[in-house]
């Protein structure tokens, strides 16, 4: 099995403020443009074997940064590979409204407490966009070496899904896992286990972690063996 690393998109003019979910036309921001190139150049000498992404445009602008950083000065551009099933979650009726409005709707302590019992009004039930995202991610982790690293650009809320499960624990236990804008989590997977090497990294600091060695394999580096 490989050693995912798993980015949230950047912020956008609505992060914090709107439940964005998946409404088309929002781009990052000028402060998540300044988050994704620095994103970028954290993670330009990690050596990724594939880069997937949700088709959502904040994911696909942060991905982008990613791979623009790397093919500077060639004329190739590569884009990543859009997986739907790490799309946002559909919050249906909920979606473009604004937080604190929300916080006020009897399902918001629902949301909180259980989310495994929550499904939004004429969108979808957390429990299944949780079980989609961790398939995703599942299958293609499968599919690398086990010395590939590779990356995923997702969701708040998928990327806790992703590591609830990585961590053994309930999704009804999935709020108490943070998971900020152009943060790096890093979730090694084995036969025996997941387990989460890093969880909600700002970017700073986190390439030295995954960078190959010449002496040392890049597993060997995560796993502490080296």
């Amino acid at each position: 099995m490989a050693t995912l690393v798993l980015v949230r998109h950047a912020r956008t003019a609505e992060t914090g403020l709107r439940l964005s979910g998946r409404i088309e036309g929002i781009p990052l921001s000028e402060a998540g443009r300044s988050e994704a190139s620095a994103l970028a150049e954290e993670l330009a000498t990690v050596r990724f074997a594939g880069i997937v992404c949700s088709p959502i445009q904040r994911c696909l602008e942060t991905a982008q940064a990613v791979l623009d950083y790397r093919s500077a000065g060639t004329t190739a551009r590569p884009v990543p590979v859009i997986d739907e099933r790490l799309t946002e979650v559909d919050y249906g009726n909920w979606s473009g409204r604004e937080l604190r409005s929300l916080a006020k709707d009897p399902l918001w302590r629902t949301v909180q407490q259980q989310p495994s019992a929550v499904t939004f009004p004429a969108g979808e039930a957390l429990q299944s966009a949780a079980a989609r995202g961790i398939a995703a991610v599942r299958e293609w982790d499968a599919r690398f070496g086990a010395d590939d690293t590779w990356l995923a650009v997702s969701h708040g809320d998928l990327i806790k899904a992703i590591v609830a499960d990585a961590i053994g624990t309930p999704l009804d236990l999935f709020q108490r896992i943070s998971v900020d804008p152009a943060s790096v989590t890093v979730i090694r997977y084995s036969k025996e286990r997941p387990r989460v090497l890093s969880l909600n990294e700002a970017p700073a600091g986190i390439a030295s972690r995954l960078v190959a060695g010449r002496r040392r394999g890049l597993v060997g580096r995560l796993l502490g063996r080296g």
